[in-house]
C-alpha cells in the first residue's frame, strides 16, 4: 500500500510545525494531568491522614466505646447514625468514606458512610484479596473495589493485632482529571487548527518568491533551445539575498543570465555558419558548372584525343556532377536553416510516389521493389519539388546501403488527418554507433562508401529539414533484417 505524504516543500513544512505544535501540546497537556492527579491525590492523602482510623476504630469494637462514654440517646454533629451503632461511628466523616478491619489477613468488617448513615458492603472475594493486599505502612495506595469505585485506602495497625483500612473515593481527581483533559484536548485542538491555518499562511507567503522562481523555470523549460534564436523569459524576481530563497533566486537568474549568453553567442555563430555555407555554395556554383562544362566540350572534341586524356576529362566531368549536386544540397539546407519559407500547394502525393519508386525501379534493377498504396489519392500541401526529393533521397539510400536481392517496401497510409510515408527493407541494417547521428550532416554507415557511391552523408539531413519545414516528423528503427523509416506529415 502506497504511504500518503506531502510532496511539496509548503505542505512538509505546514505538516512538520503543525507536528511539533502537536508534540509540545501533548507534552504539555500530559504533564499538566500528571500534576494535577498527583496533586488531588496528595491532597485526598491528606485527608485520610487528617481523619485517621475513627471509622475503621469504630469497626473494630462495634460502638463499645460509644455506649461506655456516651449516652445512647446522643447522635453525631452531622445528623448520621447514632453513635454507638453497630455500623460504626460516622462523626466528622465526608460521605462516601470507606472502613474495614481485617483480622489475619481475612476482612471482618466493610462499611461505607452514607447521607443518612452507614451501609454495610458485601465485598467479593476479589476485592477482599485487594484489600489483604495492602501494606499497613501509612501510606495512600489505589485499589478498585467492584462493589463500590476505585479508593485511595490508608492501612494501620489496630490495638489488637489487627489491620484497618480507611479509604475515600477517587472519583472527585478522576472527574477532576478528566475534565482537564477535555478542556486541554478542545483548547489544544482549537490552536493547533489554528496555528495549521496560519502556519500555511506564513508558509505561502515565505516560499512566494520560490514559487516564482519555479514558475520562470518551468516557462524556461517549456522553449524550444535546440537551435534558432532563443528569448528567455524575464528573471524571478529576487527576494532578500540573506536568506536562502533569495540566494537561490539570485543564482537561477545569473545561471539564466549565463544560458542566454551562451544561447545568443551559439545562435551568432550558426548565422555565421548558415551565410558562408550558403555565400560558399551559391559562389562555387558557377565556378563548377564551368569546369563541367569545359570537361564536357573537351570529350566531344573531333580530333584524336589520348586515352588517358579522355579518362581524365571523364572523371573531371563526373566529379564536377558529383560536386555540383553536394553545392545544391548544402545550399537547400541553409535555405531551410535560414527559415525561407517554401512553396505550398496541394502535391499529389500518390503520384509522387510512385514515380519515385519507378524510378528506383530502373535505377536498382537488382533490389525487390514492392509499393502498398491506399485506393485513393493522397494529397498534401507542401512543396512538390521537395517532397520529391525527399522519398527519393529515402528510396536511394534504400538501394545505396543494402545488397543486391533486398526487398524495399514502400507504404503510403492516410488517416484524414496525418500521412504516413515508410521506407522499409530486409537488409542487414545500421550500426547501432550511426543510429543515433542519422540524419545529422555528413553521416554516412561506411565512409567507403563515399568513393563507390559518391554519397556525401547530406541525403537523411535533407529528408529530416524538409520534413520538418512542413511541420511534420521523420524516425528511424533499424535492426538486422530491418531498417524502416517513417515520415508523417499533415494531410490537406
Amino acid at each position: 500500500m502506497r504511504t500518503l505524504r506531502p510532496y511539496t516543500l509548503r505542505a512538509r513544512l505546514t505538516l512538520g510545525l503543525v507536528v511539533l505544535l502537536a508534540v509540545s501540546c501533548a507534552a504539555v497537556g500530559l504533564a499538566a494531568v500528571l500534576e494535577l492527579n498527583g496533586f488531588l491525590t496528595s491532597r485526598l492523602d491528606e485527608q485520610l491522614t487528617d481523619a485517621g482510623n475513627k471509622f475503621a476504630v469504630s469497626l473494630e469494637h462495634k460502638g463499645e466505646q460509644a455506649k461506655d462514654d456516651l449516652p445512647q440517646s446522643r447522635t453525631d454533629s452531622t445528623g448520621g447514625t447514632p453513635i454507638g451503632d453497630e455500623h460504626g461511628d460516622t462523626r466528622r466523616q465526608a460521605t462516601g468514606t470507606f472502613g474495614a478491619r481485617l483480622v489475619d489477613g481475612t476482612v471482618t468488617n466493610a462499611a461505607v458512610v452514607r447521607p443518612s448513615g452507614t451501609l454495610n458492603v458485601d465485598l467479593t472475594a476479589a476485592d477482599r484479596d485487594r484489600l489483604a493486599a495492602v501494606p499497613a505502612d501509612g501510606r495512600g495506595h489505589n485499589v478498585g473495589l467492584s462493589a463500590l469505585d476505585d479508593y485511595r485506602v490508608l492501612a494501620s495497625r489496630g490495638l489488637d493485632g489487627d489491620v484497618l483500612i480507611t479509604g475515600m473515593p477517587l472519583e472527585p481527581v478522576e472527574a477532576a482529571v478528566h475534565r482537564l483533559e477535555l478542556v486541554a484536548g478542545i483548547v489544544f485542538g482549537a490552536a493547533l487548527t489554528a496555528a495549521g491555518v496560519a502556519g500555511a499562511l506564513w508558509v505561502r507567503w515565505s516560499l512566494r518568491p520560490l514559487s516564482r522562481v519555479a514558475a520562470t523555470a518551468t516557462r524556461v523549460s517549456e522553449l524550444s533551445l535546440a537551435s534558432g534564436e532563443v528569448a528567455l523569459p524575464a528573471r524571478a524576481p529576487e527576494s532578500d539575498p540573506r536568506s536562502e530563497v533569495g540566494q537561490v533566486a539570485g543564482a537561477f537568474n545569473r545561471m539564466l543570465g549565463r544560458v542566454e549568453d551562451a544561447l545568443t553567442k551559439r545562435h551568432a555563430s550558426e548565422e555565421r555558419l548558415r551565410s558562408f555555407a550558403a555565400d560558399a555554395s551559391h559562389e562555387l556554383r558557377t565556378p563548377v558548372a564551368s569546369v563541367r562544362g569545359h570537361a564536357e566540350l573537351a570529350l566531344l572534341h573531333p580530333g584524336p584525343v589520348p586515352a588517358e586524356v579522355t579518362r581524365s576529362l571523364e572523371r573531371i566531368a563526373a566529379e564536377s556532377t558529383r560536386m555540383g549536386a553536394m553545392v545544391d544540397d548544402l545550399l537547400l539546407l541553409a535555405r531551410l536553416d535560414a527559415g525561407r519559407p517554401l512553396e505550398s500547394r496541394p502535391v499529389d502525393l500518390t503520384r509522387l510516389v510512385l514515380d519515385a519508386v519507378t524510378d528506383a525501379r530502373v535505377a536498382g534493377p537488382g533490389h525487390r521493389w514492392s509499393l502498398d498504396l491506399p485506393e485513393d489519392p493522397v494529397t498534401v500541401t507542401g512543396d512538390e519539388h521537395r517532397l520529391q526529393q525527399v522519398v527519393s533521397n529515402l528510396l536511394a539510400n534504400a538501394r545505396l546501403h543494402t545488397p543486391g536481392g533486398t526487398k524495399v517496401t514502400v507504404t503510403l497510409e492516410s488517416d484524414g488527418g496525418a500521412t504516413t510515408l515508410t521506407v522499409q527493407d530486409d537488409g542487414p541494417g545500421i550500426p547501432g554507433d550511426i543510429q543515433p547521428g542519422v540524419f545529422e550532416r555528413f553521416t554516412r554507415a561506411d565512409r567507403r562508401t563515399k568513393a563507390e557511391t559518391g554519397g556525401a552523408g547530406l541525403g537523411l539531413s535533407i529528408v529530416a529539414a524538409v520534413v520538418e519545414a512542413h511541420g511534420g516528423d521523420v524516425a528511424m528503427e533499424s535492426r538486422p533484417g530491418s531498417t524502416t523509416f517513417t515520415v508523417r506529415i499533415g494531410s490537406r
